[in-house]
C-alpha cells in the first residue's frame, strides 16, 4: 500500500481508499459513516470517525461548601459507581476542602554545550527582567489578562547543561501554546546572546501547582451492610492506606484507581488526560519511592477518618478542544461552568472519593464483589444478549458461581429457551 499523500484526502476519500484496500469492508465503512462528526475531522490528522466513550454523572459531591454534579467520561463499569459511593460518604461530613497555594506552569529552555556554565548563569540573573519581557511579548493578551511570566528560574542539569525555567500564569487556560510560545522566544533571544539553545518546550510536572484537598469523614458512614462497624472499617481503611506509603506494588495500584476517576473528570471536562496521568506519577515518585497519592487516618477521638491528598493539577476551562466541541461544553454546563481552580477542587475530591471506595470495598467484603455484578452487564452484551435480556441474564449471573463468558453463554442459551 502507498500511503503518501493520505493526510491530503477528504474525509470520503480517506475511507474508500481503507475498503478499495480491504482494511475495512462496506458494514464497518458505514459504521464509520455514522460517527462522523466534522468538529472532529478539523481536530486531527486522518481523521476516520469519533470513537465514543459513555459518560455518566458523579450526582453530588460537596467540593469547597458547594455541591456538585460532576459528568466523567469512562469505559471502566465500575469507575462512576464507586466516585458516586465515595462522594456519599465524604458528603457525610463537611464534605471536601481544596486549594492551590499557587497555581503556575513551567516553560524549559535548555541550554547545551555551555564552556562557562557559571556564566550563563550570571547571565540569565542579571537579564531577568528582559527574559521575562520577551516571554509576556511573545504572548500579550496573557498579560493583559493579569497572567503571563511571573518568574524565572535556574536548574543545572550537568556541568554543561542549564534549564532556563519560565513560571507562568495561564489564567484559566490549561497553559501549553501559551507556554510553548514563551519558551520558543526566550530561546530565540538567548541564542541571539550567542548561546547554543537545544529547546524551549512545556513541562507538564506542574510542582507549581499543587493542589490540597482534604475531608473528615464521620467513622458512622462508613458501616457496611455485612455487620462491619464504621470504626472497624475506618480503622482498616488507614491502615490500607499506611501499605501504599510503603510498596510501591501496592501504590500503583492505589493510584490507578484514583486515575480511575481523576481522568475520567479531564477527559469530560476536554483537557489533557495524558499530562495529568504523566505528573501525578512523577510526583507520585518524588521522594525517590512510589507511593500513594491520598493518605487517611483515624482521628484521635476515633469519630471521623481523614483523608488528604496532594497532587500537581494543571487543568484549563477555556482553549483547546473547550471551546469547539459540544459536548465538554455540555459537561463544563453541568459542573456549573467552573473556573480552573474549581474545576481543580472538583477533581480533587473525586479523587478522594475514588480511594475511599475502593479501600472501603477492600477492607470489607472485596473489591470482585461490587466489579463483578457491574462486569456481568458489560459480559452479557459481549455475548449477544439483546437489550431486553441483559437485566434477565445479569440477575442469572449475579446468582451463578461464575461470571465468565462460558457461564454467560450457557446462561443466555437457557434464558431463550424459557422465552420461546
Amino acid at each position: 500500500m502507498n500511503w503518501s499523500g493520505y493526510y491530503k484526502l477528504d474525509w470520503q476519500d480517506r475511507v474508500q481508499y481503507l475498503v478499495d484496500h480491504h482494511l475495512i469492508d462496506g458494514n464497518q465503512a458505514e459504521l464509520i459513516t455514522e460517527n462522523y462528526n466534522p468538529v472532529g475531522d478539523q481536530q486531527v490528522e486522518n481523521y476516520l470517525y469519533n470513537f465514543g466513550v459513555p459518560t455518566g454523572l458523579l450526582t453530588d459531591i460537596k467540593v469547597n461548601g458547594e455541591h456538585k454534579s460532576v459528568p466523567m467520561a469512562t469505559e471502566e463499569p465500575s469507575v462512576i459507581a464507586a466516585a458516586n459511593n465515595g462522594a456519599r460518604m465524604l458528603n457525610q461530613g463537611d464534605g471536601v476542602r481544596a486549594a492551590f497555594k499557587q497555581r503556575l506552569i513551567r516553560g524549559q529552555v535548555i541550554a547545551i554545550n555551555l564552556e562557562d556554565a557559571e556564566a550563563f548563569q550570571d547571565y540569565v540573573e542579571q537579564h531577568t527582567a528582559e527574559l521575562l519581557a520577551v516571554a509576556n511579548q511573545a504572548h500579550p493578551s496573557m498579560l493583559a489578562r493579569g497572567g503571563g511570566a511571573k518568574d524565572i528560574t535556574i536548574e543545572p542539569l550537568d556541568i554543561n547543561t542549564v534549564a532556563v525555567d519560565i513560571l507562568v500564569d495561564p489564567c484559566e487556560a490549561m497553559g501549553a501554546n501559551v507556554v510553548n510560545t514563551m519558551a520558543e522566544a526566550v530561546a530565540q533571544d538567548l541564542r541571539s546572546a550567542g548561546f547554543e539553545i537545544l529547546m524551549g518546550i512545556l513541562s507538564n510536572y506542574a510542582t507549581e501547582a499543587l493542589i490540597e484537598a482534604e475531608v473528615a469523614v464521620p467513622v458512622v458512614a462508613l458501616k457496611t451492610k455485612q455487620g462491619m462497624t464504621g470504626a472497624e472499617v475506618a480503622e482498616k481503611i488507614a491502615q490500607a492506606s499506611h501499605m501504599e506509603q510503603l510498596t510501591p506494588y501496592r501504590a500503583v495500584t492505589a493510584n490507578k484507581g484514583i486515575m480511575n476517576g481523576v481522568e475520567a473528570v479531564v477527559l469530560a471536562s476536554g483537557n489533557d488526560t495524558r499530562a495529568v496521568n504523566a505528573g501525578m506519577h512523577a510526583y507520585a515518585a518524588e521522594s525517590r519511592q512510589y507511593k500513594g497519592l491520598a493518605q487517611w487516618l483515624v482521628s484521635d477521638d476515633g469519630d471521623y477518618l481523614h483523608g488528604y491528598i496532594k497532587m500537581p493539577l494543571m487543568l484549563g476551562v477555556v482553549g483547546g478542544s473547550i471551546g469547539i466541541v459540544p459536548a465538554v461544553q455540555l459537561n463544563q454546563q453541568i459542573m456549573g461552568n467552573p473556573d480552573a481552580q474549581t474545576l481543580s477542587a472538583i477533581i480533587a475530591g473525586v479523587a478522594l472519593a475514588q480511594n475511599l471506595a475502593a479501600l472501603r470495598a477492600l477492607v470489607s467484603s472485596g473489591i470482585q464483589a461490587g466489579h463483578m455484578a457491574l462486569q456481568a452487564k458489560s459480559l452479557a452484551l459481549q455475548v449477544g444478549a439483546t437489550v431486553s435480556e441483559v437485566p434477565l441474564l445479569v440477575a442469572a449471573l449475579t446468582q451463578s458461581k461464575q461470571i465468565n463468558q462460558a457461564s454467560a453463554q450457557a446462561l443466555l442459551e437457557d434464558i431463550r429457551k424459557e422465552m420461546r
